[in-house]
């Protein structure tokens, strides 16, 4: 989260990023595909949620991982239609094309060596009626496997996949890796646009930082640009450790979306998952999570929004 390894354009970027910082340095040279951006690094932070799910129960997990590229999307906020997994194959060869040299020390060891953020990936199945893949095998590069193994990435609110910009995400990463869980952390507008890795002067990078203020949905903080340009993060009163917030199954998320779908009364469903999210993270604790979710479903969707 401290280096800018990923793209905030959402058109291609060919541009070839360094960055030196005391004793470490970084490269990152894109392919012909471009940079990775800020979206697709939601494929290595869900396969680094399984191999936390693994090294939590105690076992060592493989560094090639098959997994359902439709749990995938869904766990991510990404659409499941046709475009959805035509964005997801296109993420997989940013990330399997962009070449990274540096010498960060990950699980305690330091290496200056060039990889790719993954080292490969195989569509195992796929359907030929519809075009998209079904299940996906994903072998990570050693860099990544060590930093999941060293337990060297930091948890983060799952509405951060809602956040649709890539400044307000790269932000997030930026507050949750220097304030955390503190109560305040400050920052000079020009140093905050050298972390994000933003290209826009500094004048609109000044105004994007306000619409964000204004707007006030970053997960888990809240910021404030004073007049001499100091970018305040506070930590939200109702925080609650992601740890600690009832997991939501796949599965269950799936059938909230049909009922939402069928009813047909107006609502959108990543509006109704968002605001179950928010009682959740306000220290909500239901005995049965998945039951307490279609429960909250099947009443918003008896009337239409208001």
């Amino acid at each position: 989260m401290e280096h800018p390894l990923f793209s905030l354009s959402k058109k291609i970027d060919l541009r070839k990023l360094e960055y030196k910082k005391d004793n470490v340095s970084v490269t990152i040279a894109p392919s012909t595909y471009g940079l990775p951006t800020i979206f697709d690094k939601d494929v290595l932070l869900y396969c680094g949620s399984l191999l936390m799910d693994q090294i939590n129960q105690g076992n060592i997990p493989p560094k090639t991982l098959r997994i359902s590229s439709h749990d995938l999307l869904v766990a991510t906020n990404r659409p499941t239609n046709g475009k959805g997994y035509e964005l997801l194959r296109n993420a997989l060869d940013r990330l399997r094309g962009a070449s990274i040299k540096t010498n960060i020390k990950t699980n305690k060891r330091e290496v200056t060596r060039a990889f790719g953020l993954i080292e490969s990936y195989e569509i195992i199945e796929s359907s030929k009626v519809k075009n998209r893949m079904i299940r996906l095998e994903i072998t990570l590069s050693d860099w990544f496997y060590n930093s999941i193994l060293g337990k060297e990435v930091l948890t983060i609110n799952r509405d951060y996949f809602r956040l649709a910009k890539p400044l307000e995400r790269r932000v997030y990463e930026i507050a949750r890796k220097h304030c955390g869980k503190s109560e305040e952390w400050k920052i000079s507008l020009d140093k905050l646009k050298d972390k994000t890795g933003s290209t826009s002067s500094l004048p609109k990078f000044r105004y994007f930082i306000k619409q964000i203020e204004k707007t006030n949905h970053l997960p888990d903080y809240t910021i404030f640009l004073s007049n001499n340009d100091i970018v305040n993060f506070s930590l939200r009163q109702d925080f609650v450790n992601i740890e600690e917030v009832p997991a939501i199954s796949r599965k269950t998320i799936e059938q909230g979306r049909r009922i939402t779908e069928v009813a047909g009364t107006g609502w959108s469903f990543d509006e109704l998952h968002s605001q179950f999210s928010m009682q959740l993270l306000k220290g909500f604790k239901p005995d049965n999570a998945n039951g307490a979710f279609i429960n909250f479903i099947k009443k918003k969707v008896a009337e239409r929004p208001k």
